[in-house]
């Protein structure tokens, strides 16, 4: 029997699957969300892909947007709607809308070891603050909060925060994207798929080596850790030492003593780079508050799809 549907919608896929009676998430799909008009459509095709005569009555979403209100709005992909005209177009009897990291961070408290790789620091103290971040097209924020005996998971936006440059190449290189692409440089646009490739743009120009090929994210990655394109190898050293940067102000920000969380469909790729990488050298550089910043765990979610988790929660009523 099948007591819920989940989708985690994010700029590039869109993954559903089906939570069973006993709360066991089942028959992932993954679709490409350029290839619908909708995410009502593409809805429609996971109930026909699985064989189902309707949509189950309960329906939780994971969606990389801000939720503000019944019109859902995607940041980086075309797909909008109204929660209430979804509901009715479906009959559902309960839909719920969360942004995709916060359902990242109602995974948190239920993955094993199995399912972490840390990346230095102590142990996490129990029930105390966490932050979950991670890279992939875009960049997702979040935190859990602790209080009252529970934890409170809240969505944030942190990832659209103005990025300082701490080195005079840092500086060179936003100063060269604010002026020839975008009016602000925030986290995302150089901690993400979208910020490797502008991060490899704004070097190919500021070191006069525009006769080099566009690459995509994909490439990017690959070329630097094949070590055969020193620009890549930089690019990828600035973003590591950029997410670095923004972990520890989340950390800093609500006293994360429970530790950071980086999740993403990227970092899971490349876990020896960014284990070799100057991150956690940057996440403690924080003059007076370096042996703070020593002592908070940061680990990297391994799990293929972590807000699978964290809806299955709100399906099943966890």
């Amino acid at each position: 029997m099948v007591q819920g549907l989940i989708a985690d919608i994010g700029a590039t896929n869109a993954r559903f699957a089906l939570v069973d009676a006993s709360g066991k998430i089942t028959q992932e799909v993954i679709l490409k969300c350029g290839s619908y008009p909708s995410f009502a459509q593409a809805l429609r095709a996971y109930i026909k892909q699985r064989g189902l005569d309707a949509c189950p009555k309960r329906v939780a979403l994971a969606i990389a947007a801000p939720i503000l209100g019944d019109e859902v709005k995607m940041t980086n992909h075309q797909w909008g709607f109204s929660q209430e005209a979804l509901k009715g177009e479906f009959d559902l009897e309960e839909l719920t809308v969360v942004n995709d990291f916060e359902a990242v961070a109602l995974a948190v408290p239920g993955l094993t070891d199995r399912y972490l790789r840390q990346i230095g620091g102590g142990e996490a103290v129990p029930e105390r603050n966490i932050a979950v971040l991670g890279p992939g097209s875009g960049l997702g924020t979040a935190y859990l909060l602790w209080q009252d005996g529970r934890f409170f998971s809240v969505a944030g936006e942190g990832q659209h925060s103005t990025m300082a440059a701490r080195t005079e190449r840092e500086f060179d290189i936003f100063q060269h994207m604010q002026t020839h692409k975008y009016s602000h440089v925030s986290a995302e646009r150089v901690c993400s798929g979208k910020g490797l490739m502008n991060l490899y743009d704004t070097v190919r120009a500021l070191d006069d080596k525009m006769d080099r090929p566009a690459l995509t994210p994909e490439e990017i990655s690959q070329k630097a850790q094949f070590g055969n394109c020193e620009i890549c190898q930089e690019v990828m050293h600035l973003m590591f030492r950029f997410l670095g940067r923004v972990a520890s102000n989340m950390v800093l920000n609500v006293n994360a003593y429970g530790g950071v969380y980086l999740a993403g469909g990227i970092l899971p790729q490349i876990l020896p780079a960014l284990e070799a990488s100057e991150f956690r050298l940057e996440f403690e550089s924080k003059g007076n508050f370096r042996d703070y910043m020593k002592a908070i765990p940061a680990f990297v979610i391994t799990h293929d799809y972590p807000a699978f988790e964290g809806l299955r929660r709100l399906v099943a009523k966890d």
